[in-house]
């Protein structure tokens, strides 16, 4: 082991010369070199020494994890193996419950085909029974028919035997009365048909002839029941019908006229059947388009002024015919619901010409025969009072003038002539029968009248009737020529919903009550108002 030190000191000592220090040194070298290796030698042992114990240290960490390992692997296998067990019972228990299911709906499934089978054989054994019993009625039947065979073949031989007639003597005098018999029935039928083609036939010519009527009259039922206003500039349709419509909204609501802005050039046309309002509304937007100043407060104060206006206009003209008819000491209401006639119609005829004709007819025809003239002429020329009325008043015209003339002061005599001229009333007097007679006379003469005008106005008429016979009302309007009709309600007694059902209520009345083409439309309008003063 120390070979190597040896022999290094043995070259030193024989190849140089050192002094004592540098021998000194060299001795302390030699010393200290194998010490040096003999330590390195021993710190190696002890290092694998150290390392050795410190792999094995680790070794048996290892080996300690790898049991740790192996314990949580059989851990898992453990729970796995339970999971499974668990998951089989149950999938076995799940089976079991579907099998017992199945048996349950197998066994319901099987009592309700052998109840099918028992009411199966129930009815088989019913019908069976039937069968039986009508084999047993078709005996029977076959046995009474033998009988009647019989019986009849003896009232044969009887009644040839009684009668001393063969049967086919018999047969031919039975067959003899039959066809006289069938020969007058068939004589009763073509006369029946022949009036019924009579009837037919005079049913089409009325009709072709009432299409042609219609045809002709149709022109002059818009002149009764339209006016047009002229207009200096197209640009005045846009201020009358006013932003977002509320111009022409407010005139129609206080007017009752319907309002048509088309394309006619410089014109617009009102469209009422009540020429009273139809004239308020011309005349009130004539002064409008001259004062240029539209808008909704305008409009309720022109509309206002001219409804007076046409008030004193009617007056005037009932105190003309009055004085044209030499009628005196009427009463002032009598003489405005005389001059209201000046806008209504009857037939195409206007009422209160028709009614001065009359009063000059029955004074000169009560003049020639000896009857009283003064109470002619005067029933004669209220005879019709009832028509300025009767569109808010129900009942027949005949009957409401002779009850506002009873309650004006007129006399019995002039009342019962009213009443009587469409023989609500049967005639009592020589008066009476006067009116009729100047009533037809000047209703009759060719042209005075056209039938298809007053019965549009009496349908819309009633409409308007309709609409108002409902509380909470204030005022109904037909526009659109019956095609609308307009319901002003009270805003007080009448709330929104209410508005809603009052229109299907109107709306249901009128198709039950009235007849009409195509369809109505119903606008219920509340409208609510606050007014007031800046002092």
């Amino acid at each position: 082991m120390f070979e190597p030190v040896a022999t290094a000191r043995r070259g030193a000592v024989a190849c140089c010369t050192f002094t004592t220090e540098q021998e000194d040194v060299v001795q302390w070298l030699i010393w200290a070199l194998p010490a040096l290796v003999i330590g390195l030698a021993i710190g190696a042992g002890i290092g694998i020494l150290i390392y050795k114990k410190s792999v094995q240290s680790q070794i048996r960490q290892i080996e300690a994890e790898a049991r740790l390992q192996l314990e949580a692997t059989r851990s898992e296998q453990k729970d796995l193996i339970l999971r499974a067990t668990d998951e089989a019972l149950r999938l076995r228990t799940e089976a079991e419950a579907q099998i017992r299911e199945a048996r349950a709906a197998l066994a319901k499934q099987e009592e309700r085909l052998q109840r099918k089978e028992e009411n199966l054989d129930r009815k088989i054994e019913g019908l069976e029974r039937r069968e039986r019993q009508l084999q047993q009625r078709e005996r029977q039947m076959e046995q009474l028919h033998q009988e009647a065979e019989q019986l009849r073949q003896q009232q044969r031989a009887e009644l040839e035997r009684i009668s001393a007639l063969s049967q086919e003597e018999a047969r031919a005098i039975i067959l003899k009365r039959v066809e006289d018999e069938t020969r007058d029935e068939a004589a009763r039928r073509i006369r029946e048909i022949e009036k019924n083609v009579r009837e037919e036939a005079d049913k089409l010519a009325r009709k072709v002839i009432s299409m042609a009527i219609q045809r002709c009259a149709s022109e002059y039922v818009a002149e009764v029941t339209v006016s047009t206003v002229a207009l200096p500039s197209e640009e005045l349709k846009g201020r009358i019908i006013g932003r977002e419509g509320r111009n022409i909204r407010a005139f129609e609501q206080l007017t009752g006229v319907d309002i048509i802005v088309d394309d006619t050039p410089e014109a617009v046309t009102l469209s009422c059947h009540d020429p009273v309002r139809r004239e308020v509304a011309r005349l009130a937007l004539i002064k409008l388009l001259k004062d240029g100043r539209i808008h909704p407060t305008r409009i309720e104060e022109v509309v206002s002024k001219t409804q007076q206006e046409v008030e004193q206009i009617m007056r005037e003209e009932g105190e003309r015919v009055a004085y044209e008819a030499n009628v005196q000491g009427l009463h002032p209401d009598l003489i405005k619901l005389l001059g209201r006639l000046k806008y209504r119609t009857s037939y195409g005829q206007n009422v209160l010409q028709h009614s001065l004709e009359c009063a000059l007819l029955a004074a000169h025809i009560a003049a020639e025969i000896g009857a009283n003239i003064n109470v002619a002429k005067t029933a004669a020329l209220l005879h019709d009072i009832g028509k300025a009325v009767d569109h808010e008043v129900q009942g027949p015209h005949a009957l409401i003038g002779a009850e506002i003339a009873r309650r004006l002061g007129k006399s019995p005599a002039i009342v019962h002539a009213i009443a009587a001229h469409h023989n609500d009333e049967e005639p009592q007097t020589v008066e009476a029968w006067l009116v009729q007679a100047v009533d037809a006379i000047s209703g009759g003469r060719p042209g005075a009248r056209r039938e298809t005008l007053d019965l549009y106005i009496k349908r819309l008429e009633a409409l308007e009737t309709v609409a108002t016979s409902f509380s909470g009302v204030q005022r109904a309007f037909a526009v659109q020529a019956g095609r609308e009709v307009r319901v002003m309600v009270q805003p007080d007694a009448i709330d929104d919903l209410g508005s809603i059902h009052l229109a299907r209520d109107v709306a249901k009345k009128i198709e039950e009550s009235l007849q009409y083409p195509g369809q109505i439309k119903v606008t219920v309008i509340r409208e609510t108002r606050a007014v007031d003063y800046a002092r």
